[in-house]
């Protein structure tokens, strides 16, 4: 009932507009987010990176069908770019192919996706593809597989969601690409013909998908904040002839801090995603509902100051 709450007040236009203005709705966004603005995002990413932590960097918001404001998405990106070479940060940027225009037609995605990751390959950085809600999954792996195949570009990643039933055969068809591959759990609400509804179905399908992904892929990483399935991944791991190079630890800023200096202090190769813009509302929502708890998590640490 929570998870269902806070995925119906994710889409809510009248929420997004009314709550943020509140204190203390602000207040509890600070946990998960460092600020509004790209200095806040890249502050945080070189605090990060004294600490060993690796940072991917996304500017919030999304389905956006106006040109002018698609190309200041883009221009946006590129200075997050810029800035991270500049400032020698092992940072990362994660893009939603909505913020790219897709609402406006694959081609225009595909343009502004590709001059992303040409500026990404000049520096030696990498470029996230975000996966959206389902209606939007068959676009999505196309625009990855077509920035592959276009320019042979292996600084390009894509998200897969493990709760996604189809999940399994995207995996298999993108194989021979040999992809580099995020695995999330999902936080969309979709119906129960579209993805597990069971939590347990949801962590197995995450590490079946993970442990084949270590087998066959390129690289993966693996975005989750189950400390119960991150133990049995690095078990599985152990013995066994995976590279620390090819896998990495992602997870949200201000989330399990302790557990990802934990990580970081073993040797994993960890990174965090670091959130910023003003559009934090549907997003801050959807990351509440991935996990009821988070909401008492919230509630604890508000109160506490």
């Amino acid at each position: 009932m929570i998870r269902t709450g806070l995925l119906w007040a994710s889409r809510s236009p009248w929420l997004a507009k009314t709550l943020p203005r509140r204190r203390f709705v602000k207040s509890a966004v600070r946990r998960f987010m460092p600020g509004e603005e790209r200095k806040d995002a890249l502050g945080a990413a070189k605090d990060l990176q004294e600490k060993g932590i690796g940072a991917v960097i996304t500017l919030l918001g999304e389905n956006v069908r106006s040109p002018d404001e698609v190309r200041a998405v883009v221009e946006e990106y590129r200075a997050i770019l810029t800035e991270i070479e500049y400032g020698g940060l092992d940072a990362q940027i994660s893009v939603k192919p909505t913020q790219l225009g897709l609402d406006l037609g694959e081609e225009v995605a595909l343009e502004h996706l590709l001059d992303l990751v040409a500026k990404a390959r000049e520096m030696g950085s990498l470029v996230w593809i975000d996966m959206e809600d389902s209606s939007y999954r068959e676009a999505t792996i196309r625009l990855f597989s077509r920035c592959v195949e276009k320019a042979d570009f292996s600084e390009v990643g894509l998200c897969l969601q493990a709760y996604l039933r189809s999940s399994p055969q995207d995996l298999q068809d993108l194989l021979p690409l040999s992809p580099i591959i995020r695995f999330v759990k999902g936080a969309y609400a979709e119906s129960p013909e579209v993805a597990f509804p069971k939590r347990k179905d949801v962590d197995e399908a995450f590490f079946r998908l993970g442990t084949r992904m270590l087998e066959e892929g390129e690289m993966v990483a693996l975005a989750t904040h189950d400390s119960v399935l991150v133990e049995r991944l690095r078990e599985w791991v152990r013995g066994r002839p995976v590279g620390p190079k090819r896998h990495e630890i992602q997870m949200l800023y201000g989330i399990r801090v302790e557990e990802q200096l934990r990580l970081a202090r073993e040797g994993e190769a960890v990174r965090i995603l670091i959130s910023y813009g003003p559009a934090w509302f549907p997003w801050y929502m959807r990351r509440l509902a991935e996990r009821p708890a988070n909401v008492w998590f919230v509630l604890k640490n508000l109160f506490r100051g």
